[in-house]
């Protein structure tokens, strides 16, 4: 008895509100497919903005359909980018 009363005069724990993902229709996401797959052919530097994380700049060196992982290479480090975490491929004028 004495543990139920304690557990009511303690406060439940708030939940955190996750900042939800921007849904992007079929178009968006066939415009950042495609101009990753130029940047691949091309072998020209990109900058992927990315949702909640520092944009990524580099040559996109690999697509893997499978695990759905864009492999950006800079200086001879390779990043990993998640497909639905990039907003924007922009590229860089040399």
């Amino acid at each position: 008895m004495k543990e139920r009363v304690f557990e009511m005069l303690l406060p439940k724990p708030t939940k955190k509100k996750k900042s939800s993902r921007s849904s992007r229709d079929e178009f968006e996401l066939e415009e950042i497919a495609e101009a990753l797959k130029e940047a691949k052919e091309g072998k020209f530097e990109v900058v992927l903005t990315l949702w909640e994380k520092e944009p990524v700049q580099g040559k996109v060196i690999k697509m893997d359909g499978q695990t759905q992982l864009i492999h950006v290479e800079k200086n001879v480090v390779t990043t990993k980018v998640l497909f639905k975490d990039i907003l924007k491929v922009s590229s860089l004028s040399s």
